[in-house]
This record gives structure tokens, C-alpha cells and sequence, in this order.
């Protein structure tokens, strides 16, 4: 019986008589303040990880930029797993539980393996530990946090797409805070020092997590208790075989930071296997209008690894250039590198709900730019930001501050052309058979673009580069991105008569909280709750 009551809970919402806050469910901004110190913990960490591998570990900029590479591609593959683990056998709650622990215990690894500067051996190996707790434990988290904010409301609440926004304005002020306090610390006072207010944020979303659970109401239990108490290995529960494998998961993370190349082409052969057996099952299985809106979904997905691939320059080339080549000097104040990476959540922020209202009127007008259009739209404005840089950058002497300020403004108004969008079009465009799978492919399409990120980074960085090399790779990417850019915008019209826009019907398909999304993997895997079009 309590399990029944449990699912029904899970499928329906949080109890009509729950205490409320504002008009929500308190286990709303339980989860608003877990997911804020979470994202705090992550962007903080991520502001100071190539610095502290250059500066510390003393290594070359490329090693540092194919472990950030590595490091951070492998980030947006774990929750693809730990999205099927919940789906299956966890539930959101416990992988969400589960999640924060590794994380917690990935950020003190960092804070006390550091040794000398310039000496390796135990301590890099433990540097790569944390890494690798932190890789395993987003995995559990990331993606199902977010289900469990969508599965506190009932499909028809009309207060989901209020409680998404109010969700991701955690998700930004935590990446907004997270850089400033984390790179102050960790670049002034001490790397282990960073890294320990990275772990203290985590642990601190971790102690609100399990103090006020209770606030969900038996939201986001597992499918079927029976079936993950049960021992079918052992003596060994289900549940505890997972946690087992998470243990094994941090091993093999652990291995892959150490070795780059084969994430690369773990990577090639994922999304060849993925997208092969996508366009298999569209041209076998399905009907015309179905198979066309999967080809559109899978023309978007082509365009992200290219787009995060520019993007993602930020925590580790652009990271680096700031620090060497940026007057960061105010009012006597040197402003620590890692901090300028607060720039980008407080446009995204600033200029989200600016977006918001500017794609609604459009669409009120019978004008609001297709999916496909803004997505050209979007590779031209990351392309315009690294334009600025090269642009604003003189001959001889420090930057200014104010290009790489305004390359940040430039590069979060693609992402809001990009990022939610995407997300949206995944879900939107998707049969219901298949939106999981197709959203696990944008995951692994902002994967590989974090990998390449990685291998553009090394090509600003090799033996006696200069700010001369850095800014020629960076024109290069730049009028690279404009011009896939304007070429997409050209094929937009004929990319969106696939979508078949027509017949979706007047029921608004896009995902919660899309307009304030500031992030590539904020949305979560399990879609089940969403609107998606029957075709």
C-alpha cells in the first residue's frame, strides 16, 4: 500500500493540503538551495581547475586544456547514465542523495591531496580522484534534480513553468556566486582553500537535501521498491549493486582524466552507434512526418558540439588568456582571473527574461524566429564575441577588460539562442518512444563539444605560443562559427518545414522553464513529464 501511495504521489504532485511557500511546494526551494550549492560547488571548482593545473601542477597549457577537456566532456555523459539508473531502479530522490555524496567527497579529495607546488605523484593522483568523484557524482545528480522539480506538480499545474524559472535562477546564482568566492580563495589565499569552499557549498546542499526530504512528500521514490531491495547478486541488494557500480564508475573516471584520447574516441563511437541507430529506427519505423522531425532534431544536435565546442573556451583558453593577458587591475585591485567567469550567469540572468518577453512577442506578432534560425543565430554571436577580443586586443600590452566582458555578454546571448532552445526542439520534435534517447543524444553532443573545446584550447597553447597565437586561433573559430551560422540561417526555412510545425497543434510543446535556462544539461533526462507532440 505505501508504495502504491508512493507512485501515485510521484505521478500526480506533491498533496494538495502540502504547506506552501509563495504559492509552491517548500520542497521547491529545498530544491532551489540543494541545486544553488550544488552549481556553486561545480562553477567554482571548474573557475580554478586549468589555473591550478598550470600554476600548481605546473603543467604546460595544452596537458591542462586535454584534462579540462576530458574532465568536463565526461560531465555531460554521466547523467546520461545516472538518468537511466533512476528511470529504472533509484528514483530521483536516492540518486539525487547519491549524487551529492560523491560530489561532496570529490571536492575534499581536492582540498587536502595538495602538495608542494610542482610535485606530482600522490597528490596529482588524488587531484584526479576528486575529478573523477566529481564526474560520477554529477551524474547521479544533475540530471535528476531537475526531475524532481517537474514531478512536485502534476502534468496540468499551471505552476510548473513558474517553479522552473524559479529553479534556474538557483542553478545561476549558484554559477554566479561559485567563481567569485571560489577563485578569490583559491587564487589570493590558497588552492585548497577554493577547492574546500567548493566541498563546504555541496556539503552544505547536501545536509539541506536530507534535513528537508520530507518536504517532497514521497515525490521521486523508486518505480518499484520490490525490485531494487531485491538480491540478486550476493546477497547484495539492487540499490547497493548501483552504488557499487558508481564505486567502479569512479575508477574508470579516474583512468579516462589520465588518458584523453580515449574519450575522444569513446566519444566518435557513441555517437556514431547513437545517431546510427536514430536514423535507423526514423527511416524503418516510423511515418513520414515522425521521420522528418527526427532528421530536424538531428540537424540541430550536429550544430552542438561546434557551438559548445567555442563556448566552453571559457574555463580554460579564455580562462588563461585573462589571466596573462587581461588588465584586470581596478582601483588598485588586481581581479583574480577565475572570477571574470561569473560573467557569463550574470547576463544569462540579466538577459534571459529579456529573451523571454522578446520571443513572445514575436509570437504573439506570427513572427518569432524558427528554432533552426535562432540556432544560426546563436553561432553568429559566439563567433561576433571572439571578435571583439581580437579586435579590442592591441598590438603591444594588457587587453582591456571591457572586450572580454563584452565577449561574455555576446557569448550568453547565443546561448540563450542555443541552450533552451535545443532542449526544447529535443522534447518538441521527439516521438514518445524516443524523446529520452534524443535528448541523451543532445547530452552527448554537448560531450563532444566539450572535448573539442578542449583540443581548440591546446591549439591556443603549444611550446612558445604568444597572445598573437591565442588571438589567431581565436579569429579563426570565430569567423568559422559566423559563417556555419549564416549558411544555417539559410537552410532554416527548409530544416523547419521538417519540424511540421503545422501540425504540433496549439498545445505549447516547449519544455518548463526553457526562457530562463542558462545551461546545456539543466533540463534533466526524464521527459516523461513533458508535452511532447503525438504526431
Amino acid at each position: 500500500m505505501a508504495s502504491a501511495i508512493a507512485k501515485a504521489s510521484t505521478s500526480s504532485g506533491v498533496p494538495a493540503d502540502a504547506k506552501t511557500f509563495f504559492g509552491h511546494p517548500r520542497g521547491l526551494f529545498m530544491l532551489f538551495f540543494v541545486e544553488l550549492w550544488e552549481r556553486f560547488s561545480f562553477y567554482g571548482m571548474r573557475a580554478i581547475l586549468v589555473l591550478y593545473l598550470t600554476k600548481h601542477f605546473l603543467f604546460g597549457d595544452e596537458p591542462s586544456y586535454a584534462i579540462y577537456g576530458a574532465y568536463t566532456s565526461m560531465v555531460y555523459i554521466t547523467p546520461i547514465i545516472g538518468g537511466y539508473l533512476s528511470d529504472r531502479f533509484l528514483g530521483p530522490r536516492k540518486a539525487v542523495l547519491a549524487g551529492g555524496i560523491f560530489i561532496t567527497l570529490g571536492h575534499l579529495l581536492l582540498a587536502i591531496v595538495e602538495a608542494p607546488q610542482g610535485v606530482h605523484g600522490a597528490a596529482l593522483n588524488g587531484f584526479y580522484l576528486g575529478l573523477a568523484f566529481i564526474i560520477v557524482g554529477t551524474g547521479f545528480l544533475k540530471a535528476n534534480i531537475s526531475v524532481l522539480v517537474g514531478k512536485l506538480y502534476a502534468r496540468e499545474d499551471m505552476r510548473r513553468d513558474g517553479a522552473f524559472s524559479i529553479f534556474y535562477m538557483g542553478i545561476n546564482t549558484g554559477a554566479f556566486v561559485g567563481p567569485i568566492a571560489v577563485g578569490i580563495l583559491g587564487e589570493t589565499v590558497g588552492w585548497s582553500y577554493g577547492f574546500g569552499a567548493a566541498g563546504i557549498g555541496m556539503a552544505l546542499g547536501l545536509v539541506m537535501f536530507i534535513l528537508f526530504q520530507r518536504e517532497l512528500h514521497g515525490v521521486g521514490e523508486a518505480p518499484d521498491a520490490a525490485v531494487l531491495a531485491s538480491k540478486p547478486v550476493g546477497g547484495l541488494s539492487i540499490e547497493w549493486l548501483i552504488y557499487l557500480g558508481g564505486i567502479v564508475g569512479v575508477a574508470v573516471s579516474w583512468w579516462l582524466v589520465r588518458s584523453q584520447g580515449v574519450v575522444g574516441t569513446a566519444l566518435i563511437v557513441a555517437s556514431l552507434v547513437t545517431v546510427g541507430y536514430i536514423l535507423w529506427t526514423a527511416v524503418a519505423k516510423l511515418p513520414r512526418v515522425d521521420r522528418d522531425r527526427i532528421f530536424a532534431a538531428l540537424f540541430l544536435i550536429a550544430l552542438a558540439p561546434l557551438f559548445w565546442a567555442l563556448f566552453e573556451q571559457t574555463g580554460s583558453s579564455l580562462n588563461v588568456y585573462t589571466d596573462q593577458s587581461v588588465d584586470r587591475v581596478v582601483f588598485g585591485w588586481t581581479i583574480p582571473a577565475s572570477v571574470f567567469q561569473s560573467v557569463n550567469p550574470f547576463f544569462i540572468i540579466t538577459l534571459a527574461p529579456v529573451f523571454a518577453a522578446l520571443w513572445t512577442k514575436l509570437g504573439r506578432a506570427g513572427r518569432e524566429p524558427s528554432a533552426p534560425f535562432k540556432f544560426g543565430i546563436g553561432l553568429i554571436l559566439v563567433g561576433a564575441g571572439f571578435f571583439v577580443l581580437t579586435l579590442g586586443a592591441p598590438a603591444q600590452g594588457l587587453t582591456p577588460a571591457i572586450f572580454v566582458v563584452l565577449l561574455y555578454m555576446l557569448h550568453s546571448m547565443a546561448e540563450l539562442c542555443f541552450s533552451p532552445i535545443g532542449l526544447s526542439s529535443m522534447t518538441r520534435l521527439s516521438v514518445p518512444s524516443m524523446t529520452g534517447l534524443m535528448m541523451g543524444t543532445w547530452f552527448l553532443a554537448t560531450a563532444g563539444g566539450n572535448f573539442l573545446a578542449g583540443l581548440i584550447a591546446q591549439a591556443t597553447g603549444g611550446e612558445g605560443a604568444g597572445v598573437g597565437r591565442v588571438l589567431e586561433v581565436y579569429g579563426r573559430i570565430g569567423w568559422f562559427a559566423i559563417g556555419v551560422g549564416v549558411v544555417v540561417l539559410v537552410l532554416a526555412p527548409f530544416v523547419t518545414k521538417l519540424m511540421h510545425l503545422d501540425q504540433l497543434g496549439a498545445v505549447d510543446h516547449a519544455m518548463a522553464g526553457q526562457n530562463e535556462l542558462g545551461e546545456p544539461g539543466a533540463a534533466g533526462l526524464d521527459t516523461r513529464g513533458e508535452q511532447v507532440p503525438r504526431g
